[in-house]
């Protein structure tokens, strides 16, 4: 994996408008590692997947995020800062080679089931409901289940063992699941909320886009050069030509 110039960051953003944030987290990913197709990165585990767009996040941005969420108790919205390290989880001790199936018992049910990639996320149905995405999330991961010798289609499993594969996954792959431990400083609410690497990504990439393109409109109106040669200015001289043409 490779760094992203400002000219391929341009232009995975341009490709990426009009796709869904999953294809997004993929395409981020094809131009950062151009010796993989699309195919080969939206098979990766999304844990991996998310560990490796925070590394591309660390290189593009630095390592340090903050953003604002509101308190579900009593709506402040509070600020929330903290370093890329602080929400990078460590290979699931049951992880050896995604490649290779897991195995699970429970309520007497032998299951083997793969983890999660990007082709099951761009799977799911608009408007599901959480319970409706995990039991279809399951079932295209569940490789084979079986009560003894009793082969089970994973649609007829039990809600039980559907949960603890679910957990299983979550286990071997932590990454996929990042959760912010959060407390509100007006009514001392405390809560966890879901990060969304690839959400919060996209919309830094989204901001930066916009700003980078105002400013390479200004220098070109004003000295007549090309995109790719403004885009190759570091951002410390482009902003000393802005400062230049603004007096």
């Amino acid at each position: 994996m490779q760094p992203l110039s400002a000219a391929h960051l341009l232009d995975v953003w341009e490709r990426g408008r009009a796709r869904t944030p999953v294809e997004r987290a993929v395409l981020l990913l094809c131009a950062a590692c151009p010796e993989s197709d699309f195919e080969a990165i939206a098979g990766l585990p999304v844990g991996r997947r998310d560990g490796l767009l925070l590394t591309l996040r660390d290189w593009t941005f630095g390592s340090d995020l903050t953003g604002l969420l509101e308190c579900p108790a009593c709506g402040q919205r509070v600020e929330v800062s903290f370093r890329s390290d602080a929400i990078r989880a460590g290979v699931g001790a049951e992880l050896a080679d995604a490649a290779e199936p897991l195995t699970l018992t429970a309520d007497a049910i032998e299951v083997q089931f793969r983890l999660p990639n990007s082709r099951d996320l761009m799977a799911f149905p608009a408007g599901d409901d959480v319970d409706s995405a995990r039991r279809l999330l399951i079932q295209r991961c569940v490789v084979s289940a079986r009560r003894g010798s009793e082969p089970i289609a994973a649609s007829e499993l039990p809600p039980s063992v559907v949960t603890e594969t679910a957990s299983r996954m979550a286990h071997a792959d932590p990454q996929a699941d990042v959760q912010l431990d959060l407390r509100c400083p007006a009514c001392g609410t405390a809560w966890q909320a879901a990060f969304d690497m690839p959400a919060y990504f996209w919309s830094e990439i989204d901001a930066w886009a916009q700003c980078t393109l105002g400013e390479v409109h200004v220098l070109a109106r004003t000295y007549g050069w090309r995109e790719s040669d403004i885009l190759a200015l570091s951002p410390g001289r482009r902003r000393l030509y802005l400062e230049l043409v603004s007096g």
